[in-house]
């Protein structure tokens, strides 16, 4: 071997330009700040930034075949993963077909960033073609929308966005750059957050607000933890259990809280609410302080507010000071991130038990678990020789297990399955909760499956939903994303017949989903589409089930493919209603957990 000289000139590396593209500068932000996918749909305006995207594969886009598709995906991945989704959209209609992922992701408190293109800022206001005012149109659905002209400013905007998503309340972010910003070139400069002046969310709860909080839950004697899906979003599920196992009290889990605390604990309750089990509704009913954690007390909860737990004081926790005593008004305020607040409960409880504090719940436990085993939730058996959806959902979360993650539309599949899957993990329940989207369980649950890709995911769809969003099953297929979907086909808009037969006498108005008898040449209903016939066509394996006794099998087959998405067109009874209902605008003490049965309780419960 020959010895180098010590004079030899050093190796030369190739030199870093000083500037880049606006475009580039935007998938470096992306990058550095931790994306690793990207869902969207390109056009006009977001070309600059698409061929940026060409040469940078560590980035993964996934073409969707609707940008809504783009918009619930992106929320699907961040609630099954905990990371901040990522969309991009072109200008006009590409916008504004994220305006309904972004409301429900608002909604829902789930962190995503939406990333638009615009027309160049020359045409900004001219009516230009596909132009559309999209940081106006989202700012009331996002947590903050920004517009950017200067290639120089794209860059830290990106980083601003993300960790306004990811911060506080997680929400949603709109970032819209002009074409020209997207072209144009810019010094390459370290990555750096714009300044946000007033922006510092309260992470740790008030020392003396927690001593009085506590103060409450030792004089109390029916107290009730009510949690909601802040919880999930702090990933605080850990001190919510040391919590409940601590204090001995009871608990209720809303819908966006479902797997925050195991269904299958011995104090938990179920969810409460509108469809709510007779035991969280009563608990919440008859409490004399509510423990409310990361809730916002949605009307879909309280039922009539005037009537809504009337002898309960409230300890309100949650991040965004504008929830708190914005429905309830509250005895103590704990603003904070909920799993220092909740540690900081636990800890404070301990002590003060230790000096002398002497918490009696014994009577309120009974009763509350004795509530529980009187009204278990249930369901009527199908006609013979149809199938029960329940039994479905039912034996889907048996089988799938509780480390799968299910993605729910919206509607009657929806409670049936916030009811009878089984939760007993964080992130494994993925629905929308507070705008009510139909069209959300397929692209959600490939969204879902993107972020957990070691996870078995379901999508618990009604026909109504499927035919919405079915579109990006092509996506799932080109992308190799092996989702499993369950149509629980009732041939119906189900939550909506249930309220024609119980409200509306049976008019039946637009809601049959095979057929219509305002075509009196069709004598027997239209069975359109096919849905295996229509997944096969997306490169997806499908099955039927039609018989009940082939529900097991069914499902079986299902978990055994893996490499493709699989669909399943369960045919269910028509007429199956969810139960326990509270009507709209009603009072929870009028609960029905079944047709014309209401629960009874002692009048001195």
């Amino acid at each position: 071997m020959t010895a180098q000289p010590t004079n030899a000139a050093p190796a030369r590396t190739a030199a870093v330009p000083s500037t880049t593209t606006g475009a580039d500068a935007l998938v470096d932000a992306l990058l550095a700040v931790g994306a690793e996918h990207i869902f969207g749909l390109p056009g006009g305006a977001v070309l600059p930034l698409y061929d940026a995207l060409y040469a940078r594969p560590e980035l993964r886009h996934f073409l969707v075949r609707h940008e809504q598709g783009a918009g619930h995906a992106a929320q699907g991945y961040a609630a099954a993963s905990g990371k901040v989704g990522v969309c991009l959209a072109t200008s006009g209609p590409g916008a504004t077909n994220l305006v309904t992922p972004l409301a429900d992701a608002n909604m829902d408190s789930v962190p995503m960033v939406a990333i638009t293109g615009n027309v160049p800022s020359t045409a900004i206001g001219s009516d230009a073609f596909q132009e559309a005012d999209i940081r106006s149109i989202t700012m009331p659905v996002t947590k903050h929308s920004f517009l950017v002209t200067d290639p120089a400013l794209i860059a830290p905007t990106v980083a601003s966005a993300f960790r306004l998503a990811a911060s506080g309340r997680p929400g949603p972010v709109l970032v819209d750059v002009s074409k020209d910003a997207l072209v144009a070139r810019t010094a390459r400069t370290p990555l750096a957050d714009l300044e946000l002046p007033g922006y510092r969310p309260v992470l740790e709860p008030a020392a003396p607000a927690v001593r009085d909080a506590v103060s409450l839950m030792t004089s109390s004697r029916r107290p009730v933890l009510y949690v909601g899906g802040g919880a999930i979003r702090s990933g605080a599920h850990r001190e919510l259990f040391e919590l409940a196992e601590t204090t001995g009290l009871p608990v209720v889990t809303t819908l966006m809280a479902r797997g925050a605390f195991p269904d299958s604990h011995p104090q938990h309750l179920g969810m409460p609410g509108m469809h709510g089990t007779v035991a969280a509704v009563a608990a919440l009913q008859k409490s004399d302080l509510i423990i409310a954690l990361g809730a916002r007390f949605d009307d879909r909860v309280t039922g009539a507010r005037d009537s809504f737990a009337p002898h309960a004081t409230v300890i309100h926790a949650d991040i965004d000071p504008a929830e708190i005593g914005k429905v309830r008004d509250v005895e103590v305020a704990l603003l904070g991130d909920l799993r220092p607040t909740i540690a900081a409960l636990v800890a404070e409880f301990r002590r003060q038990v230790e000096v002398g504090a002497s918490p009696d719940y014994a009577e309120w436990v009974t009763f509350c678990q004795g509530t529980k085993a009187r009204y278990p939730l249930s369901y009527d058996a199908a006609p013979d020789g149809q199938v029960a959806p329940q039994q479905v959902i039912q034996r889907i979360g048996q089988i799938a297990g509780p480390e799968a993650v299910y993605a729910s539309g919206v509607g009657q599949h929806q409670m049936w399955a916030a009811h009878y899957l089984g939760f007993e993990n964080p992130r494994t329940w993925i629905n929308s909760g507070g705008l009510g989207t139909m069209g959300y369980a397929v692209p959600a649950a490939m969204g879902a499956k993107v972020g957990r890709p070691d996870a078995t995911v379901w999508a618990i769809d009604g026909d109504g939903c499927f035919q919405m969003t079915n579109q990006e099953l092509a996506t799932c297929s080109v992308e190799g994303i092996p989702i499993k979907v369950a149509i629980i086909n009732n041939g119906t808009l189900g939550m909506v017949r249930q309220w024609q037969t119980l409200f509306y006498n049976e008019r039946y108005s637009n809601t049959g989903l095979r057929g219509t008898p305002s075509r009196p040449e069709v004598r027997a209903p239209i069975h359109v589409p096919d849905f295996v016939m229509l997944a096969r066509s997306y490169g997806c394996e499908a099955l039927r089930c039609t018989d009940p006794a082939d529900i097991d099998k069914t499902i079986e087959a299902a978990m055994a493919i893996d490499d493709v998405p699989v669909v399943v067109d369960f045919q269910v009874h028509q007429d199956a209603m969810v139960w326990p209902m509270v009507a709209s605008g009603t009072s929870n003490d009028d609960i029905k957990y079944a047709r014309d049965l209401a629960p009874h309780f002692d009048e001195d419960d």
